[in-house]
């Protein structure tokens, strides 16, 4: 899954939009597979996390918030989750939380 690879990247860079479409395709992917329901929960909240930044940079600030949430709600499973990407998902989550403390 190189796409959350290329998720940390963008975001870094503060491309928030694009750090929501590069996590969108393995999300629908996933969320079709059973097995995978926990893992696509956690793509959901990164593509939401990034979708709020988003907002935020754009001044609404209020709807940044509630999108947020959704990533707060499914953020937990980042360390319950079994995955080989879950270092990965760590990293994304320390970013985003970096960049929430800068833009919110």
């Amino acid at each position: 899954m190189e796409a959350i690879k290329h998720f940390l990247d963008v975001v870094s860079k503060d491309e928030f939009v694009e750090g929501h479409e590069v996590l969108e395709t393995d999300w629908h992917r996933l969320k079709k597979l059973s097995e995978y329901e926990d893992e696509a929960k956690i793509l959901k909240g990164l593509i939401n996390a990034s979708t709020a930044l988003a907002l935020a940079c754009k001044g609404k600030k209020e709807g940044a918030k509630q999108v947020w949430q959704t990533y707060e709600k499914y953020a937990p499973l980042i360390d319950t989750t079994p995955s080989h990407y879950r270092n990965l998902y760590k990293e994304a989550q320390a970013l985003l939380l970096r960049k929430y403390a800068l833009y919110m």
